[in-house]
């Protein structure tokens, strides 16, 4: 059992991977940091170290707060909410983390289709966090 959470290098990721960290800490759990690119991006070589980086990065901090965990990056991802069904699925997942994003008024009406995806086929309850102003 462990928690899941979706992260990409923004204010949403940032958001999600730290409300998943302290809920991992609470329930001292495993956090599975997914990190899923779209099928088909290239990534040249300075783009390949920023996100070694940034990969990086998320190790150090999880590390330092004390929390077990495991950062799955999917390179040719088709669908990030497969992934992070799929991670959850192969964990048995107690919890799903996700970043969204401020919408505007009318884009409210709407969810976005993965976030949409992710809540309607997860095997466990799903927390959606927003970044602070």
């Amino acid at each position: 059992m462990g928690i899941v959470v979706g992260y990409v290098a923004n204010p949403e990721g940032r958001s999600a991977l730290q409300s998943a960290g302290a809920a991992a800490v609470r329930l001292g759990v495993k956090l599975v940091v997914v990190h899923s690119r779209r099928f088909g991006k290239e990534v040249d070589a300075d783009e390949g170290r920023l996100l070694q980086d940034v990969h990086d990065g998320v190790r150090a901090q999880l590390t330092a707060a004390g929390l077990g965990h495991e950062l799955r990056e999917v390179p040719d991802s088709e669908d990030p909410a497969d992934d992070l069904i799929t991670a959850a699925e192969e964990t048995q997942a107690s919890l799903i983390v996700i970043g969204l994003r401020r919408r505007t008024p009318v884009g409210k009406l709407i969810l976005g289709a993965s976030a949409q995806r992710i809540l309607l086929d997860a095997p466990c309850p799903v927390l959606a966090v927003k970044p602070e102003d």
